[in-house]
């Protein structure tokens, strides 16, 4: 007597689409691709300044200021700033429970705290670099 094997079936490539939690962290494991291109940005910019002319430099520059190149910059400034930032803090709380006494402080203060200190941060460097 002869038995079919189980075969388990195979998802899709959209496997991660079907669950909420799937597709979030998703999006925040693409964010390797940006790293991948900034990094890329950042060593062929260190090769200019190592070996190249002031002239290479300035057409560096320039090509930074194309259409393509600052709306990439703009989706990753915007993806770094928002969304990793957003997911990080989300985050502390269970990274990094605080306890005064024999009491742990709830979640929300962590976060507000974090969002507070990213704030008075950002306008010191604001305020150091001239534009505050």
């Amino acid at each position: 007597m002869s038995r079919q094997p189980y075969v388990r079936p195979m998802p899709t490539r959209t496997w991660y689409m079907r669950n909420g939690r799937y597709r979030v962290y998703i999006l925040r494991e693409i964010s390797c691709l940006l790293v991948a291109v900034y990094s890329f940005l950042m060593i062929y910019a260190l090769s200019i300044l190592a070996g190249g002319s002031a002239e290479q430099w300035n057409d560096f520059l320039m090509a930074q200021k194309s259409p393509l190149l600052l709306l990439f910059h703009a989706i990753a400034l915007a993806y770094f700033l928002f969304y990793q930032t957003f997911a990080w803090f989300k985050l502390a709380p269970k990274a990094m429970p605080l306890q005064i006494g024999e009491k742990i402080l709830p979640g929300g203060v962590v976060i507000a705290g974090h969002y507070i200190a990213w704030v008075v941060i950002t306008a010191i460097v604001l305020w150091l670099a001239g534009v505050l």
